[in-house]
């Protein structure tokens, strides 16, 4: 007979984001993650199968929640480039906290591929979600005046999304908001 979970899953995968975040894939052991999440070892392979399914599976909570919490908020907004730069804003205040642990996704991208495809396709499907909604934003903001138009949506879109990778990653480096977030009113300029 199985035995019943003892564990809240989503409250370990919760946990197991934050490990991860902080200290990356590779110098995040099963028997740090064990210790960290209070749970044995073969609880940790009969939940998720192995190191890998835990990764993948706090890679997606990242997704469905705090990436997706932006996407919200950006929706949310009235004025184009208000929302724009608070996404951006919020994303750096996010990336430098403790001692510039970055933005989990880009931390992913950097340490495992190109040879983990699974992790590539979760954070293909983030950047792909908030392209898009950077691109509907751009696209109504265009109809109202808000934006030059001259730009197309899916390309300022892009860029956007570049330039935060590249923000998130120069966030781990510096990760200081007084010398990161003027760097974000340049980037609205590409949209006059």
């Amino acid at each position: 007979m199985a035995r019943t979970r003892e564990f809240d899953t989503e409250a370990v995968v919760s946990r197991a984001m934050d490990l991860f975040w902080t200290r990356g894939y590779e110098a995040t052991s099963v028997r740090d993650l064990t210790q960290h999440l209070g749970i044995g070892q073969g609880s940790l392979y009969a939940a998720f199968g192995d190191k890998d399914g835990l990764y993948r599976a706090a890679l997606e909570h990242y997704r469905t929640t705090l990436a997706a919490a932006a996407l919200r908020d950006l929706e949310e907004g009235a004025d184009a480039r208000a929302a724009i730069r608070a996404l951006l804003t919020e994303r750096i205040r996010i990336a430098v906290r403790d001692d510039g642990r970055g933005c989990l996704a880009v931390n992913a991208v950097c340490e495992r591929l190109p040879q983990d495809a699974a992790t590539r396709r979760v954070v293909r499907d983030m950047q792909d979600a908030t392209r898009e909604a950077l691109a509907e934003v751009l696209r109504a903001a265009r109809e109202r005046g808000e934006i030059a138009a001259r730009h197309d949506p899916h390309t300022a879109a892009a860029f956007l999304v570049t330039f935060l990778n590249g923000l998130l990653v120069s966030s781990k480096i510096t990760p200081d908001t007084a010398t990161l977030e003027p760097i974000v009113e340049i980037a609205l300029t590409a949209l006059d």
